[in-house]
């Protein structure tokens, strides 16, 4: 029998009652080491759960395939960015997951010496990670082609998916924040402007650096350098009637950053592009528009920017980024269907045909956007081990989706819990989730007797994140040391 810790005498009594009947429905038997962890996990949760909040917890051991404790286990709960692992698990469960995310560059018509006459097209791949740099990667390829004039039009093509630019049931009163990005196949920057503020001499404005560079915003100054009066560091625009006016306002004491998102991703991806194109050519049509490419005999392919599906992925899952998820999503109904446009209707059949396949009722649960920030996500604890264990005996899966999550201690939104000292320390590979009264933790976890868990820990109406956080943490504690 193995020691836990402070919760020893807690186990010691319990193994003294036969045939107890524990949280999880399950017969205490006398010497029973699984009994053991049984016990301590439902005091740990009784004793540490706070007063109103719910909790539901499932562990399976991935050595013994058998389950291992479960405490409401099949309550639906709000998942959070949890939700991630159940879009990851099912784009990666695809036979073209592993094709990278695309952005391409056409012309179209005739050219003749220096001079192109037809149109250009930007075709959108749903690229998450496309910054300023890649950007100038597309305009420099271009203008590798022999013609600098061009006649026509530039276009952008964004026909891959819906013109939805949010998840169902996303919170209006998110926006303008840079985590609630504007959702198009063309996105620059994930769609959102970095704001720094340097202070200056007491009294002048700061000096502001604003990126990417672009004509398609406008920046107005308020702040004060080393001024109380001028009251809280702020950028902001007039969202509400989606005015990407952005202004800087408030006391610079020193150096400050702040992302905010613009309105319409795709214009904000074109009229940069534009911007930077006429640099490089003479446009005799100075302005773009949105139509998709009709492909025939005169176009040619002139450049290409790519983004591997490892790097979508572990930025969706290391640092939570909503983006990526939608993007995976995306490509996830993209490839299920077969079509050439989709929706969100597509990516969600795909999630349900694979809950089908795992032996579970679609109807059972809410599947509603790829990332998480929808109100309308339900699902179990129960579920996302079942995706878990999925993933866990699939070669095309596990490897991609491990290495992606964040570690304990280490890196990610898990950097700083279970960090060196704890018996955790490097022993928890999981997702995070929350928001306001929600806090959910699954993933993978690795004993001391070197056995492999896979765990969801679904904390639901708790207003206090660090109780609900300690909770999860002293409960993979405890299961380390199983």
């Amino acid at each position: 029998m193995k020691k836990f810790g402070y919760l020893w005498v807690v186990i010691a009594l319990a193994m003294t009652v036969v045939g107890q009947t524990t949280a999880c429905g399950q017969n205490a038997v006398n010497l029973n080491p699984q009994l053991s962890i049984v016990n301590a996990l439902d005091s740990l949760i009784k004793a540490k759960l706070p007063q109103g909040g719910m909790v539901g917890v499932s562990v399976f051991d991935l050595n013994d395939n058998q389950s291992l404790y479960a405490y409401q286990a099949d309550k639906l709960c709000r998942p959070a960015s949890t939700q991630k692992l159940i879009t990851a698990i099912t784009a990666l469960n695809q036979p073209r997951a592993q094709e990278p995310f695309r952005t391409e560059v056409w012309a179209k018509g005739e050219i003749v010496n220096d001079t192109l006459r037809g149109d250009i097209y930007v075709i959108g791949g749903m690229d998450p990670e496309l910054m300023e740099t890649a950007l100038d990667t597309l305009v420099d390829l271009t203008a590798a082609f022999p013609f600098h004039v061009i006649t026509g039009q530039v276009y952008g093509d964004v026909s891959m998916r819906d013109s939805m630019y949010w998840g169902k049931g996303w919170l209006w009163d998110d926006n303008p924040e840079s985590y609630q990005p504007y959702l198009s196949p063309l996105m620059l920057n994930k769609g959102f402007v970095k704001v720094t503020a340097i202070p200056s001499s007491p009294g002048e404005a700061a000096r502001l650096e604003v990126k990417p560079v672009s004509s398609y915003f406008n920046v107005i100054n308020e702040t004060k350098t080393k001024t109380a009066a001028a009251g809280k560091f702020t950028v902001m625009r007039d969202w509400l009637s989606n005015g990407n006016d952005i202004t800087v306002s408030g006391n610079i004491t020193a150096r400050r950053v702040e992302e905010i998102n613009v309105y319409s991703s795709q214009d904000f991806f074109m009229h940069t592009f534009l911007d930077r194109l006429g640099m490089r050519f003479t446009l005799l049509q100075p302005w773009y528009s949105f139509a998709e490419l009709q492909k025939d005999a005169t176009c040619q392919l002139v450049a290409v920017y790519e983004t591997s599906v490892q790097k979508v992925l572990k930025q969706m899952m290391k640092e939570s980024d909503n983006l990526s998820a939608e993007a995976m999503f995306t490509r996830l109904g993209l490839q299920a269907s077969g079509n050439r446009h989709v929706s969100a209707d597509e990516s969600l059949k795909a999630v349900q045909t694979l809950v089908r396949e795992m032996g579970m009722k679609p109807d059972d649960y809410r599947f509603a956007d790829g990332c998480g920030l929808s109100m309308y996500d339900y699902v179990s604890p129960d579920l996302l081990v079942t995706f878990l264990r999925y993933a866990y005996n699939r070669d095309n899966i596990f490897p991609h989706l491990f290495r992606s999550l964040p570690v304990s201690g280490v890196d990610g939104t898990l950097k700083n819990r279970m960090r060196k000292g704890s018996p955790a320390y490097q022993r928890v590979h999981a997702k995070t989730g929350s928001y306001t009264g929600i806090n959910c933790l699954a993933g993978y976890l690795e004993t001391n007797s070197k056995r492999y868990l896979a765990f969801a820990i679904m904390c639901q109406n708790q207003l206090k994140a660090s109780e609900a956080r300690a909770l999860q943490d002293a409960i993979c504690e405890l299961l380390v040391k199983e």
